[in-house]
């Protein structure tokens, strides 16, 4: 009595899936006459690869001989197919490119095989972190290539994957990798942990769960750092950190990450130590300066006058004897005429946003001077802040420099320089206490670490860069040695 029960359930379960699918336009099923029986077969055409169907599918379910599904599938010369008469197993893996075949006499059992349908872009070299030394492959929005990218450039077998999906609705892929036996297990352990425990019913893309889990979600500083390059994240894995893979996302996440490495860029590694050292100098200054430039023009100009030199008096007071509005209404207006060219040039195609970025920028910056609504010297030091701006080699930080000019801006005309002291003491707190997977963002000036200082704000050669970060908590602290035996201390 029970077994009628069930499988008058399971019945019930399969009409209703069937029900659910056809509802769709692109669910095909249709029927084939095989002697005395009849074989069932179901697909989404938009999912499955309908070449592999004609080609290792067809063909021996039409021209062989079998009695059952357990034959048919020995038969067919695809791997990973299986029996099931599980309906969410089905439902699951018919929206992953799988086909079904079912037989009238093999009751409510189904067979599953996987002829996925994979369309994905050619592999290119990067756009955003682009170099003119060293590899020129990017990332592309499949995760299987990407991890084929990197197991590429890692062929060892401690490269460890750990694959789950996320989103109730996407199921979108995800892959945690390390290498194990280097990386630290509580790093590990805590990107799993965050990521199973997102309550999320879509990920689009790998700044879905970035934005998910951070240490600090409030914080306009980014807690992970995201590439696109390959090589990066094999060099940052024989690190010790864990890299995030997201399917459908042509960008992966690194971390635990420090606030240094958002001013390196990895072509550095590339060139001569000197040459990197002083580029990455450069990069600092210019992040400093487009922060600081206008908002100590507004605090000079509106409080400090007494401190500008005499030589210099004469040509601000010139160039401001035109201009209607205070020096905190100027710079506005300059700030967002910047960040209006810049968000123009952004979504407007490419050959067009390199023109309205030019020519726009020209136009406006001198017609804005000759009709005396902005000084020229603010014109040059918000154009020299923009650039600045420019320098940074990962994009999100250069959003985050963007952002805090501002609130700068209004302390500066209001409270002159202690305005800016005070909001430079307020950043300053907040990246001694923010935290990247638990481990401090602004390691290694805070906690000081001086043996981490060989690859933050200069580059040392490499035979003098022996250990690993202490930030990452790497299993190995050493490096090879000059006669190929590694430290696991």
């Amino acid at each position: 009595m029970k077994k009628k029960l069930t499988e008058k359930k399971i019945q019930r379960e399969f009409e209703k899936l069937f029900n659910d699918l056809k509802n769709s336009d692109d669910f095909i099923d249709y029927q084939i006459d095989h002697g005395t029986d009849k074989l069932s077969i179901g697909y989404f055409n938009s999912a499955i690869d309908n070449k592999k169907i004609e080609a290792f599918v067809l063909p021996y379910v039409q021209e062989f001989n079998y009695t059952d599904l357990e034959e048919l599938d020995n038969i067919i010369p695809i791997a990973n197919s299986f029996l099931t008469n599980d309906v969410s197993k089905i439902r699951r893996n018919l929206l992953e490119g799988f086909l079904f075949i079912h037989m009238e006499q093999s009751e409510q059992k189904y067979l599953l095989i996987p002829v996925p349908l994979m369309k994905t872009r050619q592999i290119t070299s990067p756009e955003v972190e682009f170099s003119v030394v060293g590899p020129k492959e990017a990332f592309v929005e499949s995760i299987d290539t990407n991890l084929n990218l990197v197991r590429k450039r890692l062929n060892i077998p401690e490269l460890t994957i750990k694959k789950m999906k996320v989103g109730t609705i996407t199921k979108t892929k995800v892959a945690v990798v390390s290498i194990k036996g280097i990386a630290d297990k509580n790093n590990v352990d805590t990107v799993v942990q965050r990521i199973q425990d997102m309550d999320m019913d879509q990920v689009i893309d790998s700044s879905y769960i970035q934005q998910k889990i951070a240490d600090n979600i409030n914080s306009p500083f980014p807690q992970l750092l995201d590439t696109e390059r390959p090589d990066r994240i094999a060099a940052i894995l024989a690190e010790g950190k864990v890299a995030i893979f997201v399917d459908n996302s042509p960008h992966v996440l690194i971390g635990p990450t420090t606030l240094v490495e958002f001013f390196s860029a990895f072509e550095d590694y590339f060139l001569n130590w000197t040459i990197a050292s002083a580029f990455r100098l450069i990069r600092v200054f210019a992040v400093f300066f487009s922060i600081l430039v206008t908002p100590l023009y507004v605090a000079i100009l509106t409080h400090h006058f007494e401190i500008i030199p005499k030589e210099l008096l004469g040509t601000l007071v010139s160039s401001r004897s035109q201009v209607p509005f205070p020096p905190i209404l100027e710079a506005i207006i300059l700030e967002l005429t910047i960040e209006l060219l810049r968000e123009a040039g952004a979504r407007l195609p490419t050959k067009v946003g390199q023109t309205i970025g030019i020519v726009g920028g020209i136009v406006i910056g001198t017609a804005s001077v000759e009709a005396g609504l902005t000084s020229n010297v603010l014109l040059i030091l918000v154009a020299l802040a923009a650039l600045g701006s420019f320098t940074t080699p990962v994009y999100q930080m250069g959003n985050t420099i963007r952002l805090i000019r501002f609130p700068m801006l209004l302390f500066a005309h209001v409270y002159g320089l202690l305005g800016v002291s005070i909001c430079i003491a307020y950043i300053m707190v907040h990246l001694l206490k923010l935290t990247s997977l638990g481990r401090p963002f602004f390691e290694p000036v805070f906690p000081y670490r001086p043996k981490d200082l060989k690859d933050a704000f200069i580059r040392l050669p490499f035979n003098l860069q022996d250990k690993r970060p202490f930030a990452v908590r790497s299993e190995k602290v050493l490096r090879e040695t000059s006669n190929g035996k590694n430290d696991t201390s």
